[in-house]
């Protein structure tokens, strides 16, 4: 064992290092993304804006391919490889799929991507001499390649157990792929150590994809983790010529799309600038604050191990296995400072970093500690699973009665009906739950993966049963669906041949859902005879929502379960 090895906190014997049986990491991926990805309406905001400019490159052509739009909303944020993705997709499968189940397709790359990259890299660092556990006087140490596996595995578990994660790798926004541009980013960093050319090519990908993806906005901060780690007394120190090479590639491939998108329309690309722009500010407190406070929940349980990776490992900081995914987490962490308003896809970079780092304290913590998380995961999680029947019980039964009232009141005029195909199902994921608890408390396995895959098993049966027993209501609750068949209808009897209509305070998630639905487009010609205004119940009973005094009124809508908000198709008499 050589000298380097023989200081690291990290302490466990090989049977700790027991192979986790592939099937059960790939099925267990494989049930995490498909529960919820397709069979479901597209639900506002990112997730149907995300689709519709998918939607409108694929059957508009043209400049929408280089710069994305909602119908003729201009959508001048993020970035177009989200929309390539997809629009490629729907042209592919869709004719057999349908639009909007092809449209979904990408999530599973991104996830593909996410996840490899995750278990390859953790790999790649946990192998290395300085990542080693501690030499035992008589032997019985695990091999590197053991050891390495074993932290890649915990790793990709701690991922697909992150409870912020859930629902945003299951829509189709930039978020679950610019997660995967930071995975790969890791993934060619750790590449590059020991093979540079094919490191610094993946590496170079990996940045301009993110920048295609999100802009500055998810690319900056991956790219100054990028700098950091090739820094003096780092690993990747003595690579630092080949991060030249990694740039390039990255900038090729980021004006191959640049220098014709600000050829083809000024103002989508000042649009583009202002909003890159505007996404920064000086910090506030106020959303200092309240990061500080939606964080906690977003990265559980992964950030407490995190920190303690870093904590354990501050001798070995500059190693691969603490450096690279630190400098990640740091320059992630940094920007939520300077953000003007940070959301869930600015949080969705601290993920994989926390998830790496968490992986390896692991290895450092006694087997007390380890056995309570263990107990913990089974308690947390099995007390979310019982709450999901519970809801259900509480839908179909209206019993506890408190619940079904909290639950009638989001769900207002759905009428509840049971699959029985999808209540078996349900009933097979809580038995394998259940046998899975059990044999964790029969067996007492000394696999250091065991909790972990507790946690990450525990979150995706929880998700699965939500998705059987709780996606019509969450459909009928989210969905556009039927407010846009009740516009199209009101359309066909009023609209006359070759009259526009123009949209008034309709928000880009609506005007999104209505194009994907039935292909309606809102004009913004200001000559429009019709109008579709979006507006609130309030709005309307106080007079604060009259548009003129030519308007006449000729459909209302909305959804049932939504007590606020309502649409109105106006005609507006022109002659006044």
């Amino acid at each position: 064992m050589s000298p380097i090895s023989r200081s690291t906190p990290a302490r466990l014997t090989a049977s700790a290092t027991a192979k986790l049986p592939r099937l059960v990491l790939l099925g267990l991926s494989l049930a995490y993304i498909l529960a919820g990805l397709f069979m479901r309406d597209p639900w506002k905001t990112e997730d149907a804006v995300g689709l519709a400019t998918m939607i409108t490159a694929f059957r508009e052509g043209g400049s929408t391919w280089l710069l994305p739009q909602v119908g003729q909303l201009a959508f001048a944020q993020e970035g177009p490889l989200l929309t390539w993705a997809g629009a490629i997709c729907i042209a592919l499968f869709g004719p057999w799929l349908g639009e909007i189940t092809a449209g979904r397709l990408p999530n599973l790359l991104w996830f593909g991507i996410t996840t490899v990259s995750v278990w390859y890299g953790t790999y790649l660092v946990g192998r290395r001499a300085e990542a080693q556990p501690l030499a035992l006087p008589f032997g019985g140490e695990p091999a590197p390649r053991d050891y390495g596996r074993m932290l890649a595995d915990a790793a990709l578990l701690l991922l697909l157990a992150t409870v912020g994660i859930l629902q945003r790798t299951h829509e189709t926004s930039v978020v679950p792929a610019i997660m995967a541009w930071q995975a790969l980013a890791f993934y060619g960093m750790a590449r590059t150590l020991d093979r540079p050319l094919s490191g610094v090519i993946t590496l170079g990908v990996a940045l301009a994809a993110a920048f295609l993806t999100r802009g500055w906005v998810g690319a900056l901060p991956i790219m100054l983790g990028t700098l950091v780690a090739f820094a003096p007394r780092s690993a990747l120190w003595a690579r630092r010529y080949w991060l030249a090479g990694a740039i390039a590639v990255a900038a090729v491939l980021i004006l191959a799309w640049w220098i014709p998108a600000s050829h083809g329309s000024s103002y989508w690309i000042d649009n583009w600038k202002t909003w890159n722009l505007a996404s920064f500010s000086w910090p506030s407190w106020s959303d200092i604050g309240r990061t500080a406070r939606d964080l906690p929940w977003y990265l559980w349980p992964t950030w407490p191990l995190a920190l303690l990776a870093v904590w354990r490992w501050r001798d070995w900081v500059f190693a691969p296995h603490i450096w690279l995914a630190s400098g990640l987490a740091l320059f992630a962490a940094g920007e939520l400072v300077f953000l003007s308003e940070p959301t869930e896809a600015e949080y969705i970079l601290l993920v994989v970093p926390c998830a790496i780092l968490g992986a390896f304290s692991l290895p450092t913590l006694r087997r007390g500690v380890v056995n309570t998380l263990d107990w913990f995961a089974i308690m947390c999680f099995s007390l979310t699973v019982a709450t999901a029947w519970l809801g259900w019980i509480a839908l179909h039964f209206g019993w506890p009665a408190q619940i079904a009232r909290n639950i009638a009141r989001q769900t207002t005029g759905y009428e509840p009906t049971i699959s029985w195909f999808a209540f078996a199902l349900a009933l097979i994921v809580t038995a394998a739950w259940t046998v899975l608890v059990a044999w964790r408390l029969r067996s007492k396995p000394l696999a250091l993966w065991r909790g972990t895959v507790l946690s990450a098993s525990g979150l995706t049966a929880t998700w699965i049963l939500l998705v059987l027993l709780w996606q019509p209501a969450v459909d009928y609750a989210r969905s556009y669906r039927d407010v846009s068949a009740e516009l199209k209808t009101a359309l066909d009897q009023h609209r006359r041949p070759g009259e526009c209509v123009r949209g008034l305070s309709v928000g880009s998630g609506q005007r999104a859902s209505l194009l994907i639905f039935d292909n309606l487009t809102l004009s913004y010609d200001s000559r429009c005879a019709l109008v579709l205004q979006q507006t609130t119940r309030e709005r309307l009973r106080d007079g604060q929502a009259a548009f003129s005094e030519g308007a006449t009124e000729l459909w209302r809508g909305g959804r049932r379960a939504d007590r606020h908000e309502i649409f109105r198709l106006l005609r507006i008499d022109q002659s006044r």
